[in-house]
């Protein structure tokens, strides 16, 4: 198999190596390709360019602050940086692949986006687009995830996106995916799925990583300017993994560290193996009869049985590391990072946090060593959740 250059574009086929692809029904492999069509064509087109970082500038606040965390340091003894996609419009780097295929949608010609959401904030991201655009949204959402982010469901619906719940499987992220699926086989004529993640169908890895690749770009040249260069380390957490797929984009080609840190209950690279879900060739967890099983988290985010194939291709490259978090480390990383820099993360980067603050004291991560982490989102959605698992 052909070896796509290092976060570029993926061979033919949408391959990573042995990852990726376009597993889907014949009915969507027509909507895949024209998709891939305009893709190509808006990202080769200034116009178009032009009006996304407008958009990503005027509407969603960009650039994103670097923020030194001067106490959290003192305590871990390295040197830690956070990017600060928790400052964009609607709290997390979601906002900057909704506003791209928001866009997208329009230059189809399409009136209707769907969005699958675990932990909200793609949803929210993708009812705010639709609104900004004047689209049709509906936002499919597990019946768990439903009741442990409530808040979001009700922005959403504030924002004038219907939002269903899914009762079946797991009730969380993986049957969000199945049923947004589902109906864009139904609706293709006038639906574009709007995916939250690096992951699916090719082209969806290529298109949401170039989408987020604003994220590592922005804060290689904010590391240059307050460090003087690269950081030693750059973490991520991964679900699906868009926004750690946006970080090593600005980060890959240089000698920095790259590491993602999965749910320990979700961690598809280290226990998974590689399969076929959601029209993606990647690593899944799966039982010895090649059952999906199903991921555990406390983060909706990271409650995912895969991985994109692009973090999958890194892994077997060893360009990037994947570790894991367990609950636990993560209620314990986000109280720490609140109490040291006034910060209140929400899970998933927690979990980022929560594998450096492990690996600082270990010695894994050398005394002085900086360390650059994106804090992918804020933890207002997580606030009731965390409220209850604290007592």
């Amino acid at each position: 198999m052909t070896a796509p250059a290092r976060m570029g574009e993926p061979a033919p086929g949408g391959r990573f190596g042995d990852f990726g692809g376009r597993f889907v029904p014949e009915a969507l492999i027509p909507a895949c390709l024209q998709l891939e069509s305009a893709f190509r064509s808006a990202w080769a087109n200034g116009d178009f360019r032009r009006r996304l970082d407008d958009l990503l500038r005027d509407y969603a606040g960009r650039p994103t602050p670097l923020t030194e965390c001067r106490r959290l340091s003192d305590e871990l003894g390295v040197r830690v940086v956070l990017k600060r996609e928790d400052l964009t419009h609607t709290g997390s780097h979601k906002i900057n692949n909704v506003l791209g295929q928001g866009l997208l949608t329009l230059e189809m010609g399409k009136t209707r986006m769907v969005a699958e959401t675990g932990a909200g904030q793609h949803g929210v991201a993708a009812a705010t687009a639709a609104a900004l655009f004047g689209l049709d949204c509906v936002v499919y959402m597990g019946e768990v995830d439903t009741e442990r982010q409530a808040l979001n469901v009700f922005r959403m619906r504030l924002l004038g996106a219907e939002v269903r719940s899914v009762r079946s499987g797991s009730r969380t992220l993986k049957d969000a995916v199945n049923e947004a699926l589902r109906d864009w086989v139904a609706t293709v004529e006038d639906t574009h799925y709007c995916l939250g993640s690096v992951m699916g169908p090719h082209p969806y890895p290529w298109m949401v990583r170039e989408f987020q690749r604003v994220v590592g770009e922005e804060a290689r040249s904010q590391c240059v300017s307050l460090l003087g260069r690269d950081p030693d380390v750059v973490v991520a957490c991964v679900g699906g993994g868009s926004n750690a797929a946006g970080t090593f984009a600005g980060f890959v080609d240089g000698p920095a560290r790259l590491v993602g840190v999965e749910a320990a209950g979700g961690s598809a690279i280290g226990h998974g193996v590689p399969g076929v879900l959601h029209g993606m060739s990647s690593y899944i967890l799966q039982d010895e009869w090649g059952q999906v099983l199903e991921a555990e988290s406390i983060s909706a985010g990271l409650d995912y049985p895969g991985i994109g194939p692009e973090h999958a291709y890194l892994a077997d490259t060893r360009r990037a590391s994947y570790e894991k978090a367990t609950d636990s480390e993560v209620l314990d990383a986000l109280q720490l990072l609140s109490r040291t820099e006034g910060i209140i993360p929400a899970l998933e980067p927690a979990h980022a946090l929560a594998w450096l603050i492990r690996a600082a004291r270990s010695g894994e991560v050398e005394k002085g060593s900086t360390v650059l982490v994106t804090l992918s989102g804020r933890g207002d959605k997580d606030a009731e959740q965390v409220m209850r698992l604290l007592g």
